[in-house]
């Protein structure tokens, strides 16, 4: 079986439906559903079993023919205060997965996280030294803290191993992710309530208004990545999963007004003071290392991406793919 945790979350259950598409049935799905919607993310998929974080490790052991276990659970809020809880959350829990694969010999695959660079002086490059890395939020820095466990204090490892650092991640599945979805997403119901989408201003006299800049990667191109390391068990580092262009939040918004056939329509607002110090102006993946082992596939295109998304997702009262 393979084991997918945050199986109902965004990223999670696009990875689900992506296996059952393979063919594969045989799924354990890990989350923390409670009184969320998220539970409408998994109602079209096919898998063994539903279990709830909290009895997740105690029940693993009793568990046969694992292949492999995909940890997407997290909590990914990038405001999120409470450090002890990152710390139990996503550190201690994805260390005690870790120790079971490696015990096991089956493959470990987990999400880092590109928070993981801070604000990208020092650039975007998987094979650097991840030693100078200085997150500016907890979320980040608790992804940061695993990454250098599995670095300098691991004692034994999994068969395979693979940290994934993902960029800006959009695409179906992520409605239930409140004000963590992404642009695409927020930006659509704007457009539909208002006519207009809000950006935030630049507070960064070398970046204009809207022009901050990311990398905006579609989740089915996340899937594709995480089903060819499956089937590439050989494989195992620290990867970027990114597309390798930065595009601004000016263009993702105009290419969402231009896949509802309106005319662009941006209000920039201040940003808040909150994020004025922690906010990143530019992220690019620096994608030479994923190449370099092997993964051939395009990833789809921002334009493309934004069109596929709100023509066949977002405008069919939020389909779950």
């Amino acid at each position: 079986m393979i084991i997918v945790t945050g199986g109902a979350g965004f990223i999670g259950s696009c990875v689900v439906r992506t296996l059952n598409d393979l063919g594969r049935f045989d799924i354990v799905i890990v989350d923390n559903i409670a009184s969320t919607e998220k539970w409408m993310n998994i109602r079209n998929k096919k898998f063994i079993k539903y279990v709830h974080k909290s009895a997740f490790l105690m029940e693993l052991p009793s568990y046969k023919n694992v292949e492999a276990i995909i940890h997407l659970g997290a909590q990914s809020s990038t405001t999120e205060k409470d450090f002890d809880y990152l710390w139990k959350n996503n550190f201690e829990y994805t260390k005690s997965l870790w120790d079971y694969c490696a015990e096991k010999q089956i493959s470990f695959i987990y999400a880092s996280s590109a928070a993981t660079y801070g604000d990208g002086k020092l650039g975007f490059d998987d094979r650097m030294n991840i030693d100078s890395l200085l997150p500016l939020n907890g979320y980040g820095y608790s992804k940061q803290l695993f990454d250098l466990w599995v670095k300098y204090q691991a004692a034994h490892f999994p068969k395979q191993h693979v940290g994934l650092k993902f960029f800006n991640v959009f695409g179906p599945n992520e409605y239930f992710k409140g004000s963590m979805a992404s642009m695409v997403f927020h930006g659509f119901r704007q457009i539909k309530e208002t006519g207009k989408i809000k950006l935030f201003k630049s507070c960064n006299p070398e970046y204009k208004d809207g022009e901050q800049l990311r990398d905006f990667v579609y989740v089915k191109d996340i899937c594709s990545v995480i089903t060819w390391l499956l089937d590439n068990d050989n494989i195992s580092g620290l990867f970027n999963v990114g597309t390798g262009k930065a595009e601004s939040f000016k263009a993702l918004a105009e290419a969402t007004f231009l896949a509802l056939d309106m005319e662009p329509n941006i209000e920039y607002i201040q940003m808040p003071e909150h994020l004025k110090e922690k906010y990143q102006y530019y992220t690019k993946a620096e994608t030479d290392k994923l190449r370099s082992f092997g993964y051939s596939r395009d990833f789809v295109p921002m334009h493309d991406a934004v069109t596929e998304y709100v023509v066949e997702y977002l405008a069919r009262n939020y389909d779950i793919f």
